[in-house]
């Protein structure tokens, strides 16, 4: 398998650059086409399983970036609460795999509910993670607390199980909620750096993203390691580190 778990693969959440389709900043889409097959059927797996609209809107965006990008696609399906076959036969039909963004518990539960995390150990294509598809894409995933009153909840399980497609715990759009408070808190400096300790986290600015090939994974771009309550930055704009 060939991931792909970025922080946003088109403009950054916060509109710093403008940016039309796929980003090719850190030579992303150059190495998407070092991979792509050269005619692919993908599939988007969603994190809004239940909301039609926006699902739409996202597999339409995403088939007309990657067409743009110009990469050969054969065909973009779905993955919502409405798709009938969701059997690993199926899975295994395509060639790239996206899981998309959004709430990570929400979407994590409806990969539970697909049993993805055991049919997907056997894909050999390429998957793209995007925001909460990549933090769900970690065998066990930190669900860093996002939507007001998370972070206070005592019943909200930050660690959940899920994909196994790397161990590392990504954090996405690091510049965009770098300074954010939730639940009269400071989300990094109160929450998550608390929770890093005997845990290791790898923050993304959009842009940015870790490539695993066959379990050997390079960060691209700016990035910070969150380790026992130190954030440090430990990579930069097209800089190639090795994460280990």
């Amino acid at each position: 398998m060939i991931g792909f778990f970025t922080s946003s693969p088109s403009r950054p959440l916060d509109n710093s650059r403008k940016v039309l389709g796929l980003d090719p900043m850190n030579q992303f889409v150059d190495n998407l086409h070092k991979y792509w097959p050269k005619s692919a059927k993908v599939l988007m797996i969603t994190a809004f399983p239940d909301d039609e609209p926006a699902n739409k809107q996202m597999t339409d965006f995403f088939a007309e970036a990657i067409r743009d990008a110009g990469l050969p696609l054969e065909r973009m399906d779905l993955w919502d609460y409405r798709t009938e076959d969701t059997s690993a036969r199926k899975l295994l039909s395509y060639q790239v795999i996206m899981l998309g963004g959004g709430h990570v518990p929400t979407q994590n539960y409806f990969f539970h509910q697909l049993s993805l995390a055991d049919k997907i150990k056997a894909f050999k294509g390429i998957v793209i993670g995007i925001s909460a598809g990549t933090m769900n894409s970690a065998k066990i995933v930190y669900a860093q607390p996002e939507l007001d009153g998370e972070a206070i909840d005592p019943d909200y399980q930050r660690w959940i199980p899920g994909l196994g497609l790397t161990e590392t715990n990504i954090l996405p759009h690091y510049q965009m909620v770098k300074d954010r408070m939730i639940d009269g808190m400071q989300l990094f400096a109160d929450v998550t750096c608390v929770d890093s300790y005997g845990h290791r986290f790898l923050a993304l600015t959009d842009g940015s993203y870790l490539l695993s090939i066959d379990g050997k994974e390079t960060v691209w771009g700016e990035s910070y390691e969150i380790r026992d309550g130190i954030i440090r930055q430990i990579s930069s704009e097209n800089d190639v580190l090795l994460w280990q």
